[in-house]
């Protein structure tokens, strides 16, 4: 019996261009939905000032073609394919006769220092930390059926979000009474608000060591959030759909699932955009300012199954999405544009870095200053241009490296090697997957 060969990245040969061009596109949707969220400040203004950003005609509009098309949904995809590309790893590791597990938990140890460095030294609303943690529940999953697999979708979807948010809207008022809930509630969303106002006060300042300071501190402060078990769930079951299309190989063999795909854009669209129409409808009638991500207290009976039912939603759009990608890129022509995506996706956590930097400077009371102030349209033109720039910046650094900084870093750190960098003539790429 042969012995299993070294752990290392991947060759260029072995890369699915599709999934480098997928990643890209997923991270572009990712850093608008994050721009409008949170950079910019309007999940952090009062009511009414968040409001007034989105008044006229044109600003409604982009706003609810943003709810429609790109909130969650692009999350979605990205954490649809750090389950992939977990699948990706281990059938490699297994073809060396080799066990994915120490690997494995090395790259998430050293991501989740990265995630942890990004949230509290730069910007908040890191997913890396989370994706790392997730990641290692991924791992118990690594020699389960495709069945089991695919239960426990079901099950961190619809099942234990259900239970989680009506544990959360009715366990209070049966433990203390109806009126002692409603004054937690009360204290809760004033606590809330409190953190907001002082977060937006130091994202304001002029000083840098100001702005970091309230960051960290927001950071810290929302790490006990009540909503985070079921947003860990909802992750890890993204992840298991990614585990379970990445072990069926669906997207390195696209032409021999091309029913299947046809299908799942179809449902996927389908379902997914009448679940969005259902959420754009009632947000219009409330006329309220996006919800944060942080979750709100006690809310409306009828919103505890519209949270999940929005999740399904989420999810079947980001596959049909991603079913949509796959099926335009067999096409030549499409290959050739969507392309020129694939060097981003390469380099998807330097970028994503990048973005976070970038978008400090822009937003902060330090920089050009415009948190609170600019409205979805300028918003999702500066995130336009911003990534237009990083596209042609990958391209130009993939011409000349293997990695991306970041992702050399990474995997320096993983292997406990420096991984060789510079392209040479006559030693073929390496690339990280």
């Amino acid at each position: 019996m042969s012995e299993p060969s070294a752990a290392g990245p991947v060759e260029l040969s072995e890369r699915v261009h599709l999934l480098d061009a997928l990643r890209g596109f997923a991270l572009l949707g990712v850093f608008v939905s994050n721009s409008l969220s949170w950079f910019s400040g309007r999940s952090l203004l009062p009511r009414e000032e968040a409001q007034a950003l989105v008044a006229s005609p044109l600003e409604t509009t982009v706003n609810s073609l943003y709810a429609f098309f790109v909130d969650q949904k692009f999350i979605t995809l990205f954490s649809f394919l750090f389950g992939l590309g977990f699948a990706l790893q281990m059938t490699r590791a297994e073809a060396r006769g080799a066990s994915i597990v120490p690997v494995y938990r090395r790259r998430l140890a050293v991501l989740l220092g990265l995630g942890l460095v990004h949230m509290f030294a730069l910007w908040v609303g890191d997913i890396l930390s989370t994706y790392a943690l997730v990641g290692f529940a991924l791992l118990l999953f690594r020699t389960r059926s495709d069945r089991t697999v695919l239960t426990w979708v079901a099950v961190l979807f619809v099942l234990l979000p259900l239970t989680l948010s009506v544990a959360q809207r009715y366990g209070p008022e049966l433990l203390h009474g109806k009126e002692a809930a409603e004054q937690a509630v009360k204290a809760t969303r004033e606590e809330e608000a409190a953190h907001r106002t002082a977060f937006l006060a130091g994202l304001s300042s002029d000083s840098v060591v100001t702005s970091q300071q309230a960051n960290a501190r927001f950071a810290w402060e929302n790490l006990p959030n009540p909503g985070r078990p079921i947003w860990l769930c909802i992750i890890l079951g993204r992840f298991l759909v990614g585990l379970w299309a990445g072990r069926r190989r669906l997207m390195q063999d696209v032409e021999r699932h091309r029913k299947l795909f046809v299908r799942v854009m179809a449902w996927g669209l389908g379902v997914g955009g009448a679940i969005a129409t259902l959420s754009l409808v009632l947000a219009l009638r409330n006329k309220g300012a996006p919800a944060g991500p942080w979750g709100q207290a006690s809310p409306p009976a009828w919103m505890v199954g519209m949270r999940t039912l929005r999740e399904v939603g989420y999810l079947c759009m980001g596959m049909g999405y991603a079913a949509a990608f796959a099926l335009l890129f067999q096409k030549e022509r499409w290959r050739k544009v969507l392309g020129v995506l694939a060097p981003a996706g390469r380099m998807a956590l330097t970028l994503y870095l990048m973005q976070s930097l970038v978008s400090v400077w822009l937003y902060d009371g330090w920089g050009l200053g415009l948190v609170g102030h600019t409205p979805p349209s300028l918003t999702v033109l500066l995130c336009l241009g911003v990534f237009a720039v990083q596209v042609v910046l990958s391209h130009g650094w993939l011409a000349r490296f293997r990695f991306g900084p970041v992702e050399w870093l990474w995997r320096s750190l993983t292997y406990g090697r420096a991984q060789p960098m510079r392209l040479t003539p006559a030693n073929p790429a390496r690339v990280a997957h």
